[in-house]
């Protein structure tokens, strides 16, 4: 998965805008597989340049995405490509990609470990701490320490709950992900392959969350 970065135009936004919607259609084959996307759930996206970003559109399957399911929109999150919806939840991507410069990719996903543990944990963060696999995350060196994950309560009025999230991103610049609770995780990276790592990191932890619970009620 190679980074899509830099302010390109003319053919070479073409060529930039091919290689991004391959990235996102492999990313979706990838989650579906693994069970962290099912059926139309889920949105992915890449930053093209400073102004604009390349996310799936609405209502598809995640498992059989093409390169035509994907459109361009302003970091205002406004579909630049006549005929294509954007995601419902849009604004949360390009809510990154505005206060998050060096975040080249954001994929949301609806695993079943993030969504059950999120209606489990009381509170509105969960604690990470003592895992090896913390080490996964950017900047992340040692398994000591903690990694705190917000939970946000689920809102259907996307411009709310990105309200809601702004102050916590401005607050935590060093974070790669937050839950929705009963709806599922939100991370981001420096290009789809660190994302994609991240994700992986965090389905990882959260299973070994679930399991630990279960095992010392």
């Amino acid at each position: 998965f190679r980074p899509v970065i830099g302010r390109i135009r003319g053919d070479a936004m073409t060529d930039v805008r091919a290689i991004g919607a391959q990235q996102i259609v492999e990313a979706g084959r990838f989650l579906y597989g693994r069970g962290w996307s099912p059926a139309t759930s889920s949105n992915y996206s890449i930053r093209l340049d400073e102004h604009t970003a390349l996310l799936t559109v609405s209502g598809k399957h995640k498992g059989q995405l093409t390169v035509d399911d994907v459109l361009a929109t302003n970091l205002a999150g406004e579909s630049l490509e006549a005929g294509k919806k954007p995601s419902a939840e849009t604004l949360l991507h390009t809510q990154l990609y505005r206060l998050k410069p060096d975040v080249h990719a954001v994929l949301h996903t609806h695993s079943v470990n993030a969504t059950v543990l999120s209606r489990l944990t009381q509170g509105d963060v969960l604690v990470l701490e003592d895992y090896e696999l913390q080490k996964a995350f950017r900047g992340q060196v040692t398994h000591e320490g903690q990694i705190q994950v917000p939970i946000f309560d689920n809102d259907q009025d996307i411009a709310r709950l990105a309200q809601q999230v702004e102050p916590w991103l401005l607050a935590h610049p060093d974070a790669v992900g937050y839950l929705i609770r009963g709806h599922g995780l939100y991370t981001w990276g420096r290009d789809m392959a660190e994302t994609l790592r991240h994700i992986e990191a965090f389905e990882f932890l959260f299973e070994c969350e679930l399991k630990t619970r279960a095992l010392t009620r």
